[in-house]
């Protein structure tokens, strides 16, 4: 939600999630997850409080689950919290992008100002341009293997129905175990 801290997943917001992930994997219900994630809330309040260690279980919830998941980034995500939103990399059935999507360790902005501070600020917002275009766009992503497809924003539900149509009879067959070890 991009109107509420900004977007960024918090340990209240990342622990409300895996709650819910696990809950719709308990009973059987695919997740359909909406990307709009700049990252983690930073701060040392945050990090004190243990973003880490609450922001893993939002991770766990979603690398443990069975059940169907479809993921759209429709705008940002950046980081360690693109990975623990449903990403490819956490056994994501379809992931999809639209045009409009920035997939990147960080912002374009944010990485110039790390990378050229040195430099006047214009030409700080050249580099970002180029560094947006080489890195953070949803072709490249796709390139990458790191989503399926980038689509059209006005296709999405069709894209979706259709692929949980497919990914109903998906069974996922984990390692037996009396159970996980969730990072409490």
């Amino acid at each position: 939600q991009p109107t509420s801290l900004a977007g960024c997943l918090d340990i209240d917001s990342s622990v409300k999630a895996a709650r819910f992930v696990r809950m719709c994997d308990a009973f059987r219900l695919p997740l359909v997850t909406l990307v709009d994630v700049p990252g983690f809330l930073p701060g040392t309040r945050q990090e004190s409080m243990g973003i880490i260690r609450n922001g893993a279980k939002l991770l766990f919830a979603f690398a443990e689950a069975t059940v169907p998941k479809v993921t759209v980034i429709t705008r940002k995500a950046y980081g360690g919290a693109y990975d623990v939103m449903s990403s490819k990399h956490l056994r994501g059935d379809a992931n999809y992008a639209w045009p409009s999507a920035e997939i990147a360790v960080m912002g374009a902005e944010g990485a110039c100002e790390i990378l050229f501070r040195a430099r006047p600020a214009d030409e700080r917002r050249a580099e970002a341009a180029k560094y947006r275009d080489a890195f953070s766009n949803p072709i490249k992503a796709a390139e990458r293997g790191f989503v399926d497809a980038v689509i059209d924003p006005a296709h999405t539900r069709r894209i979706i129905c259709e692929d949980l149509d497919t990914f109903a009879d998906k069974q996922l067959h984990n390692p037996a175990k009396r159970h996980a070890n969730i990072p409490l």
